[in-house]
């Protein structure tokens, strides 16, 4: 696992070296192609006149809609705040071992293709939502874009600060949680159309190994991507059937595993090991996800849209809620920031501020201390 981040970190910083040598004397901040280390931007002023065109169509809705947003900002940021001191509080008495923030890197921690679609939708209704809120409220943009950070693709809508600043709290507020509502309402959109038009379609199939924990019972045993259809000969083809087989097992006993491979059906042995956090009971050491296939056939359709839809829900939930933390430069830390300076008195304003910048980085950094540790091995 080290060995392939350094090799993946090795080949991002020679592509952006590229990149930049490449595109630096070229780059235009005002329209065009903008390089820096690391981000790259192309930004237009064609599709303002659609965002105006939007924004004008149904104005109270969208004031109405961007009000909605404020609320639900508000709320968010409690919700996450509170989330993320819970689980920071569980990896410092587990020393590391509880999951936290979950790092989002397509190809590494998440699928490539399905990471990066759901990616470009969480960008895209973002942005979108920001620039046709802020025009419902009159406020003018500079331009819309791409943007490429790092391996991240993304979209943006730039609006101008200046005007923003000036502009009244509710107006900045409404542009700031505007954003976060679209994702979260996008996410929700999304359940509905996996539970009521693909679910139905679907059925499980089995346990997929979707990891194998190194150096654990099944390491060099069983690889990612089998799937476990029995276990002692007993038919396995949900999540829970699997949990419900492992709670009766017990450390060295060999279980008799039927697995698909390759699209052949194997039977393999492993010798079940001591589970960490539940004494006497047997542990496998995979990470069990479970396995579906198409009741009607056209599985080259039904299952990539089944997850393509499932990491547009999955992203769309964590990355708005998570944009509502109240740290600066994420959305919920400037809408925090604006009601400081709105309502407290300077002196006590920035004390207050640095303070709640200061306790931010504190339970992020704990929570990403396990994803960090998982990443490095």
């Amino acid at each position: 696992m080290v060995s392939t981040l350094i090799a993946v970190t090795a080949i991002i910083i020679a592509f952006w070296a590229v990149i930049y040598a490449l595109f630096k004397d070229r780059s235009n901040e005002e329209e065009g192609l903008s390089v820096d280390f690391f981000i790259a931007m192309w930004r237009t002023k064609r599709l303002l006149g659609f965002i105006d065109r939007l924004a004008r169509k149904n104005g109270k809705f969208w004031k109405v809609y961007a009000d909605i947003g404020i609320a639900l900002g508000f709320m968010g940021m409690a919700y996450v705040f509170y989330a993320l001191f819970k689980t920071a509080m569980a990896t410092l008495q587990t020393h590391g071992k509880q999951a936290g923030v979950q790092l989002v890197i397509p190809g590494l921690t998440i699928p490539l293709w399905y990471g990066l679609v759901g990616l470009a939708v969480v960008m895209v209704v973002h942005e979108l939502s920001h620039g046709v809120t802020a025009r419902a409220d009159g406020l003018p943009l500079k331009s819309v874009g791409l943007v490429l950070l790092a391996v991240i693709p993304g979209a943006f809508v730039e609006p101008d600060e200046e005007a923003l600043s000036k502009a009244s709290l509710r107006t900045r507020l409404r542009v700031y949680g505007a954003g976060s509502l679209a994702n979260i309402a996008t996410a929700l959109i999304t359940l509905l159309i996996i539970n009521f038009a693909v679910s139905p379609l679907l059925q499980p199939s089995g346990v997929l190994v979707s990891g194998v924990l190194e150096n654990g019972p099944s390491h060099g045993i069983l690889q990612k991507g089998d799937v476990i259809t029995a276990m002692d000969g007993m038919h396995v083809k949900t999540l829970d059937q699997f949990i419900e087989f492992m709670n009766k097992t017990k450390p060295g006993q060999v279980v008799i595993l039927t697995v698909l491979r390759d699209g052949k059906m194997i039977n393999i042995n492993v010798k079940l090991g001591k589970h960490p956090d539940k004494p006497g009971e047997g542990f496998l050491g995979i990470y069990p996800a479970q396995n579906v296939v198409s009741k009607i056939g056209m599985e080259w359709l039904i299952l990539p849209l089944f997850f393509s839809l499932y990491w547009i829900y999955v992203l769309n939930i964590g990355i708005g809620l998570m944009n509502l933390f109240p740290l600066v430069p994420l959305d919920g830390g400037r809408m925090l920031d604006d009601v400081f300076k709105r309502y407290l008195p300077e002196g006590i304003a920035n004390p207050v501020r640095y303070l709640t910048i200061g306790i931010g980085l504190f339970l992020l950094a704990l929570n990403l201390w396990p994803a960090l540790a998982n990443l490095a091995g």
